[in-house]
């Protein structure tokens, strides 16, 4: 299984001879500048919520590549209406694809589409098919739910906002590991904005120090999980 980074909160796995494409928002990204938005690839888009740093890039990518957009039933509506056809509304609760079971599970933010449209309730996803089972949480601050997840399932790695001010810091992303029972995080949400710049090495020691792995990778780099 491969990981990724395409900065700030976008990423991709492939596993299974599949490509899953998270919250594409590429092309505006100052920091993503290196990356060929036009050379990503994707059979599947996982859309977290609506707002404009984790959709900007949705409907051409889904359009190019004929992706299945994954998504709240009303970020499925928008893109909708702007001609993508192949696309797989949910509400939170699961759901069993071709390429297994994923659950849609709540978060603590916001949602609302670029244009100013109801973008649904905000979420996160639990995958339990492929080779590894891995819990991305969305934009969300720290919250009691995620004390559920380990009866879904086993962790293998997860996926947690680290920056801050819009989401859980690196203080509360180690809480939300213990909560979720998982010791290799893979950090997200970070340096894209003034308001969750971090400094990398004070951050990896939280981590370390709590006995857990917190990875943070470079844009454009692929780590093997």
């Amino acid at each position: 299984m491969n990981f990724t980074y395409y900065g700030h909160a976008c990423f991709a796995i492939e596993t299974g001879g599949k490509k899953f494409l998270f919250d594409p928002f590429i092309s505006p990204n100052e920091l993503a500048k290196d990356i060929d938005v036009n050379a990503i690839e994707a059979d599947y888009i996982l859309v977290s919520h609506g707002h404009g740093d984790h959709v900007a890039d949705l409907v051409s990518i889904a359009k190019r590549t004929g992706a299945m957009v994954i998504a709240a039933y009303e970020i499925v509506e928008w893109v909708q209406k702007q001609g993508v056809t192949n696309a797989h509304p949910m509400n939170f609760g699961p759901y069993n694809f071709d390429f297994g079971k994923l659950h849609f599970l709540p978060a603590w933010h916001s949602s609302v589409m670029p244009d100013g449209a109801y973008g649904g309730n905000p979420g996160g996803f639990l995958m339990h098919g492929g080779e590894k089972k891995f819990y991305y949480s969305g934009d969300t601050c720290l919250m009691m739910d995620m004390q559920l997840i380990p009866r879904y399932a086993k962790l293998d790695f997860a996926i947690l906002p680290v920056g801050g001010n819009f989401t859980m810091d690196a203080d509360d992303a180690v809480i939300a590991a213990d909560f979720i029972q998982c010791d290799k995080i893979i950090g997200i949400h970070f340096d894209t904005f003034g308001y969750i710049k971090i400094d990398h090495d004070k951050t990896k020691e939280k981590f370390k120090a709590a006995g857990k792995e917190l990875i943070l990778p470079k844009i454009g780099e692929t780590i093997e999980l």
